[in-house]
């Protein structure tokens, strides 16, 4: 097919030779099916802040950094300048992720390159070669939906060791590849992922993320709806207590001790108070 003009500096530059098909639309990106010598692979282009229906909420971007000061201060006044500054960090931050996480033993794309605000990277297949299925498309039996939730659950202990929270972890973003002769999970989409020890939503981030795949899995086999395997594997991480072989049961005991208002409210009104600063901030800029 014709090259679509982001991926025409790829061309010039000789990262890619040939663009195969587009393989899918998202709500924050367009990816292509693309031939660089002998290998295929998948070109993901970044849509425009304007175009994209998945919006840079601050509970995503809170705490992330940036090694220019000048670019730091414009994002925080919103300029122009800043706004260009923030959208570079946003998809940089998926490629960060990337190489972060697989350097850990995810399981996710291997990335190649990043150029001009187009992410190249493996394309995850099937037994058959053909681009893999999302778990959402896939119909399982109740033995996959256990392995692969149990799969999936010793991921998300990885990444978390490794410093990062997905933050939309789901079926529409798990791919279902063929490694080694086996079928297996392969987490993608990762430019919301956040800093689990500098995000104060990083908690409630992993445990929704965490509850999505055990609804979904849970609608094949119904056990897994008992088990709270966010709570206790964020206990332990706050605990320092997490390691990426962690035996993990899926059971957590609540405490029942009794709840100290006074610190609960100190702590909400703390959280007013910085909000309506950050307004002020914002406004001011």
């Amino acid at each position: 097919m014709k090259a679509p003009p982001r991926l025409q500096s790829l061309i010039e530059e000789g990262l890619i030779d040939t663009v195969v098909r587009q393989l899918m639309s998202g709500k924050e990106a367009m990816v292509y099916v693309v031939r660089c010598g002998d290998d295929t692979r998948c070109a993901k282009i970044y849509k425009e802040a304007t175009q994209r229906s998945f919006r840079q909420a601050v509970d995503y971007t809170e705490n992330r950094k940036v090694k220019n000061s000048r670019q730091a201060r414009a994002m925080a006044k919103g300029t122009k300048f800043g706004r260009q500054a923030q959208e570079a960090a946003w998809q940089s931050a998926e490629v960060d992720a990337l190489y972060r996480l697989a350097a850990a033993g995810v399981r996710v794309p291997t990335p190649y390159n990043f150029h001009d605000g187009v992410l190249l990277m493996e394309l995850v297949t099937d037994e058959r070669g053909d681009a893999a299925p999302r778990l959402n498309d896939v119909l399982l039996t109740r033995e996959q939906a256990l392995a692969h939730h149990a799969m999936l659950i010793r991921q998300v202990v990885r990444m978390l060791c490794a410093g990062v929270v997905h933050g939309d972890l789901s079926e529409f973003n798990i791919l279902l590849g063929h490694q080694d002769g086996v079928d297996g999970p392969v987490i993608i989409d990762l430019p919301q992922a956040i800093d689990a020890a500098g995000n104060n939503h990083a908690a409630r981030m992993l445990l929704r993320d965490v509850d999505n795949l055990r609804h979904f899995f849970g609608r094949v086999a119904p056990e897994l709806l008992a088990t709270d395997y966010g709570l206790e594997i964020w206990d332990l991480y706050q605990r320092g207590a997490l390691h990426v072989d962690t035996p993990l049961t899926g059971r957590f005991e609540r405490r029942t001790a009794p709840v100290d208002m006074g610190s609960v409210l100190r702590e909400i009104d703390d959280a007013r108070a910085e909000d309506a600063a950050r307004r002020l901030r914002m406004a001011a800029g």
